[in-house]
């Protein structure tokens, strides 16, 4: 597996907040974010279950533009390209 950096929230101000990744092999992207509340989760749970090998985490809007990179990063990798 090699992971792919394409960055962190850039609001933090102790760089150990939310990152993205994408797997170079898979095209799969990893989030690391904060922990959704447990009110989040629950309502997460409406749309259907939630296995214990899941879990729900929130990344903050400052992020929409590392998150569209690593898709399109992502989708390349799917895609062969």
């Amino acid at each position: 597996m090699a992971l792919r950096f394409w960055g962190k929230d850039p609001n933090s101000d102790t760089g150990q907040c939310p990152s993205v990744w994408v797997d170079q092999d898979t095209g799969d992207v990893v989030v690391q974010g904060w922990k959704a509340t447990d009110a989040e989760t629950a309502e997460c749970r409406e749309s259907g279950d939630i296995p214990d090998s899941e879990a729900v985490v929130r990344l903050p809007a400052a992020m929409t533009e590392i998150l569209r990179k690593a898709c399109d990063d992502a989708d390349r990798r799917r895609s062969g390209l």
